[in-house]
């Protein structure tokens, strides 16, 4: 014997279908998959279809995310540089090999993307503040033991053969 369902159940079930939401967009429910379809779409010209909002916030995204990273390397860098000069009793092989390896990826991006070479010019002093006191965190030395300004050009610090005198 089929259930009745009462007048106030059939309105309450029927409310819930009109106000339901609306499914939320595949750029917010599967980014990759997204990625994939405006791939798509933009080789197959068709423009009009493009989510354009979504996908001009991500392209600027991209340079964010490589400016960031490349500021983020120069800062390792110029940490390891400071402790390189600042700490030679404690100097380890690491430190040079990170330096090499934070030099290689910071040549990598800049043969990508010479224009955030600026941006490393600009943010120069900035970053190696940032560095100094990382390096004063990681070393225990105290802040004075550092040069207020930059003890290395940024052309040096950029330097895959360069490394700082005692």
């Amino acid at each position: 014997m089929a259930q009745r369902t009462s007048p106030t159940a059939r309105r309450a079930a029927e409310r819930r279908v009109r106000f339901r939401a609306p499914p939320k967009p595949l750029y917010d429910r599967d980014m990759y998959r997204w990625t994939r379809q405006q791939a798509k779409l933009l080789r197959a010209g068709k423009l009009s279809e493009l989510d354009l909002e979504n996908l001009a916030e991500e392209i600027e995204s991209l340079g964010k995310r490589d400016r960031r990273e490349i500021h983020s390397r120069l800062r390792l860098v110029l940490m390891h540089l400071l402790k390189w000069q600042f700490q030679p009793d404690k100097r380890t092989h690491s430190w040079r090999v990170t330096i090499i390896t934070q030099h290689r990826e910071i040549q990598d991006i800049l043969e990508q993307s010479p224009s955030l070479r600026r941006s490393l010019i600009v943010r120069f002093t900035r970053t190696y503040g940032e560095a100094v006191r990382q390096a004063i965190e990681e070393t225990r030395l105290p802040p004075g033991v550092f040069p207020a300004s930059p003890p290395y050009t940024l052309d040096q610090a950029l330097d895959p053969d360069f490394m700082p005198k005692d």
